[in-house]
């Protein structure tokens, strides 16, 4: 009897394991799309001139974008279980695509060169702390409350810099902001990875739960990609 015990424990710690992988993989691959879709808007932006003139016409037009980036976040955050699939993915794809849109302002002032090297950088940084997050036995719910206030801390900073013009608070949110998210994604990861296993593959709620999963990774993967381009970035 004891040795159909431990039989069943093994299977059930594979199988458990083999359901947070395969849920993994599919959070992962919508988060590659949502990068993949930021860069093709984001190109398509700079090589069509009409709406390179509608973003700079007037930073309003920036504003409006970006608090509809912010409501659409919101929205998704909020609304996830009563919206069908369908809907969240749909909302995370114009996510990703306004995303393209606004960052395209940001790219023109950087030489093509340092985007791509500052993105591998990125690319390395993210995928470290991923592998951390996901494989450590370490419990790092704790660190997950400490760095949101830490977030919010950096963001308020930034906004008050925003009148002030500090190049020493300029650079110490920046810092700060790297070690924020470095550390955010290894703890989303860790929960995203909890997530699976309560995923039943197939079923709306796993695809929902893969698509908010998608989001965290991905705004992680951007801001890391935007605090990164302020140290290594070279302006044109």
């Amino acid at each position: 009897m004891n040795e159909n015990m431990i039989q069943q424990r093994v299977i059930s710690t594979a199988e458990a394991e083999e359901l947070q992988r395969a849920f993994l993989v599919k959070v992962y691959g919508w988060m590659m799309a949502g990068l993949l879709i930021t860069g093709a808007a984001s190109m398509l932006t700079l090589n069509t001139p009409g709406l390179l003139e509608m973003l700079y016409s007037s930073q309003w037009v920036v504003l409006a974008l970006f608090l509809v980036q912010i409501g659409l976040v919101g929205w998704l955050s909020i609304r996830l279980e009563k919206m069908t699939a369908a809907t969240a993915t749909t909302i995370f794809i114009g996510y990703a695509a306004l995303t393209g849109l606004t960052l395209s302002i940001i790219f023109l002032m950087y030489t093509t060169e340092s985007l791509a090297s500052t993105f591998i950088v990125t690319a390395g940084m993210f995928g470290v702390m991923s592998a951390y997050g996901y494989f450590t036995k370490r419990d790092l719910s704790g660190l997950g409350s400490f760095l949101m206030m830490g977030l919010i801390g950096m963001i308020l900073a930034s906004v008050v810099n925003i009148f002030l013009g500090n190049s020493t608070i300029y650079w110490i949110t920046t810092y700060i902001g790297i070690l924020i998210f470095v550390g955010l994604t290894a703890y989303d990861t860790q929960k995203i990875k909890a997530m699976g296993l309560s995923a039943t593959m197939g079923s709306e709620a796993e695809q929902k739960g893969a698509i908010m999963g998608a989001l965290k990774l991905y705004l992680d993967f951007i801001n890391l990609f935007l605090l990164l381009l302020r140290v290594l970035g070279k302006r044109r």
